[in-house]
Order: C-alpha cells, then structure tokens, then sequence
C-alpha cells in the first residue's frame, strides 16, 4: 500500500480511538497477503443516527483501490469492532476470489493447446 496506514482512517460521530485505529491497521496490512495490487485504501467508522426499531448501529467501510476496479465493502453492527470485523472479513474474502480468478484465467491462457489430428 502506498499511503500511511492511520491517515486513511476516518472517524465521522465516533471518539478517535487508538485502539480501534491499531486494529483496523494491523488488517489493512493482513489484507496485502491476499491482494499485492492495493494502490490506497481508506476506512470509514461510523455512528448513523440511532435507528427506531435497530437502535444504535455503527457502520465500517473499507474502500480499496485496485488495479483494475475499485472495492468497497460495509458492515453494520451494533458494535462497531463487530462492524469492522464483517467488513474486513468479507473485503478478505472478496480478495481471496479475485485471485483465485486471476489465478485460473492465468493457467487457462497458459494452457498448451491440444493438437488436431
């Protein structure tokens, strides 16, 4: 990843947390594993107004910008560390397929073609 992990954090109606910011960096980086090709990323925690019948929701995003298309995942929870675990595990995830795509495209086109007789 090209850009500081901490400055891709945003915060919007939630404290600031240190912790909370350690976290969500040491996945960032958990995420390089899976993609090589991430160019920035950016992650959104949040605090919408409290839903009626829900109550309090918290909202985490992770926004990737990938070679090729750009990912964006949400999550929502009533805890946000819950939030930021659903977003990162299905931005793992998604990850994981697109390699794994990548992956079989690649031996496909590298396949030696049968010969006619």
């Amino acid at each position: 990843m090209k850009s500081a992990p901490n400055d891709n954090i945003v915060f919007r109606d939630i404290d600031k947390s240190p912790t909370l910011a350690n976290t969500v960096s040491k996945k960032l980086h958990k995420l390089e594993r899976y993609c090589g090709e991430i160019i920035r990323s950016r992650v959104v925690l949040e605090a919408p107004h409290q839903h009626k019948t829900k109550g309090k929701q918290f909202k985490a995003s992770v926004e990737l910008a990938l070679s090729g298309s750009p990912l964006t995942i949400s999550s929502e929870s009533e805890s946000i560390h819950r939030a930021v675990n659903g977003a990162f595990e299905s931005a793992e995830r998604c990850l994981k397929e697109r390699s794994e795509r990548r992956k079989t495209l690649r031996h496909q086109s590298l396949a030696p073609l049968d010969p006619v007789d």
